[in-house]
């Protein structure tokens, strides 16, 4: 009687087990639609949805839950993935013929900046603290602005390899695009409100901050290291002593730079971070070069002083490219730095006069001098305080004094100039009605430019701005001037473009340097001057 008994118990076991199973794999079923729906919802709002979807398929057969954060995460993975392979296409690279010198360095060093800001955002998101995505969105920015500084150069480039490069390029940076795009809110403002979310450490000693505060004959030369062309101090070129200062240093190093003039060129490379320099003066310290575009080199590579490297202060210096506007593109000086600031500077030159390529920067009080985009680039960078001086161009041209190039709605750049002056050479004044000069120009679709609280001299021709090419961005960018005085400040026959503003208060705030750059986290350290607000 036992045999029937057990085989009644085996059938209903196996009924039992088979509906669990059935009712497991329905729950399975329904948790992978769920978890594909889920995807498809995030990646719809990307700019590039298949990409999005490719990359995130992997957390379904991991079984994650649909959250945003998660989906972030592995969307940068595989952005820093996709950025390895790449940056080891581009050491391989020798079959590419530069038309441009520097063409291939170029891709070389932006690409192992934009890994760094990759691994940076992985850190801060993998942290349970919300607050850094901000930093983040600003690491992504300047990413993206690496790739399109690499595409200009491989423009005119050729070779066999060439195609697949710019292929590879391309793809790659779909998944930082998407990353991006993932962090941003679309009916955000264009100023993102509560944005004080990283807390930066205090960068210098009270010996740091009294020699900031000091005059050349102050310095203790136990504290400094001292740069002088008569041989008097411990190097005679700056970039010896830059080659000097330790890889990767977290601490900070000055370097005195004591009056002359120096003829060379000066790179601050990216495992350089945490580099002072001062000088004795803005008509005494002087780094000058002549690198341009018509002498062979890329815009990027004809700076006389470029700055990659984090936290970069100058003062006191006079920054200077002599190659003249029939050179044309000319830098003086390059920022693609994070959290810079440069304070009583003069920044001299003609054509891309200064190149603040990207990341957070700051300047106040300095004399900036160019004919043609001269303050150009796609950092979030606030200048206060400075004379942004016109020169005469070349005949038959026009003077402009930004071009901004941001490039998608998602990045938090822009340049913004607060309690400036804005004004024109004697004989560029002087001619004043044949030679028309502009604000700003859109370098890129979504080019963003404001005005904030400056005085605008009657050089500026009535319009105020003017456009690149045909209609391209003019419906896209932002242009914007608060509070503005002097001649050339009326807007009442201004542009009447779509993305042109008069703005009130509360936009004006959005670029300030509390909001737009953080900067009330990280300049008191400095110790230079600043406003936080209008």
């Amino acid at each position: 009687m036992a045999y029937p008994i057990l085989k009644s118990f085996l059938i209903l076991s196996s009924l039992f087990f088979s509906t669990y199973a059935v009712s497991s794999s329905s729950s399975s079923i329904s948790s992978l639609d769920s978890n594909i729906s889920a995807i498809r919802t995030v990646c719809k709002s990307t700019p590039f949805p298949d990409a999005c979807f490719d990359s995130l398929k992997l957390s379904i057969f991991l079984n994650l839950s649909p959250n945003i954060l998660k989906f972030l995460l592995q969307s940068l993975k595989t952005s820093l993935s996709e950025g390895i392979k790449l940056a080891n296409m581009l050491s391989n690279a020798a079959n590419i013929h530069e038309k441009q010198k520097g063409t291939i360095q170029d891709c070389k060093d932006l690409q192992q900046i934009t890994l760094s800001s990759l691994e940076k955002s992985v850190s801060r998101l993998s942290s349970p603290d919300s607050r850094k995505l901000a930093d983040t969105r600003a690491f992504l920015s300047a990413a993206l602005t690496n790739k399109i500084t690499c595409l200009e150069g491989l423009n005119s480039a050729s070779g066999l390899l060439k195609s697949s490069l710019v292929n590879s390029l391309t793809s790659s940076y779909q998944h930082i695009s998407n990353s991006l795009s993932m962090l941003s809110n679309p009916g955000a403002s264009i100023g993102r409100k509560n944005r004080h979310l990283l807390v930066i450490p205090m960068w210098l000693s009270k010996t740091d901050r009294h020699i900031l505060q000091s005059s050349g004959d102050e310095y203790d030369p136990s504290e400094v290291l001292t740069v002088a062309a008569d041989g008097t101090g411990n190097f005679s070129t700056i970039m010896d002593a830059i080659n000097f200062v330790p890889n990767n240093s977290i601490d900070r190093t000055i370097i005195y730079i004591k009056e002359g003039v120096y003829q060379e060129n000066v790179e601050i490379p990216s495992w350089k971070p945490n580099i002072v320099l001062l000088g004795d003066g803005r008509d005494v310290t002087v780094i000058s070069g002549n690198r341009s575009v018509a002498d062979g080199w890329t815009t990027f590579r004809s700076a006389t002083v470029a700055v990659s490297g984090e936290g970069f202060l100058a003062r006191d210096i006079t920054f200077e490219n002599t190659a003249g506007p029939e050179k044309h593109q000319a830098v003086a000086l390059r920022v693609n730095a994070d959290l810079s600031a440069v304070y009583r500077c003069t920044i001299n030159g003609y054509q891309d006069t200064l190149y603040v390529h990207s990341f957070r920067q700051f300047y106040r009080e300095c004399d900036i001098y160019g004919t043609i985009d001269y303050i150009f680039g796609n950092a979030a960078v606030v200048f206060q305080g400075c004379n942004i001086i016109s020169r005469m161009p070349m005949p038959g041209q026009f003077t402009v004094i930004t071009a901004q190039s941001r490039d998608t709605p998602d990045e938090d750049t822009g340049i913004s100039l607060q309690n400036c002056s804005i004004l024109a050479t004697a004989d560029l004044y002087s001619n004043s009605s044949t030679v028309k000069s502009y604000l700003g120009r859109p370098w890129r679709n979504f080019s963003r430019t404001v005005y904030l609280e400056s005085y605008i001299d009657d050089f500026i021709a009535a319009e105020g701005w003017t456009n690149w090419n045909g209609d391209r961005g003019l419906d896209t960018l932002y242009y914007g001037e608060y509070e503005n005085n002097g001649p050339g400040s009326r807007t009442d026959n201004r542009v009447t473009w779509p993305g042109y503003h008069v703005m009130d208060y509360d936009d004006a705030s959005n670029f300030t340097v509390s909001e737009f750059i953080t900067g009330e986290e990280w300049l008191d350290s400095t110790y230079f001057p600043y406003d936080d607000g209008i």
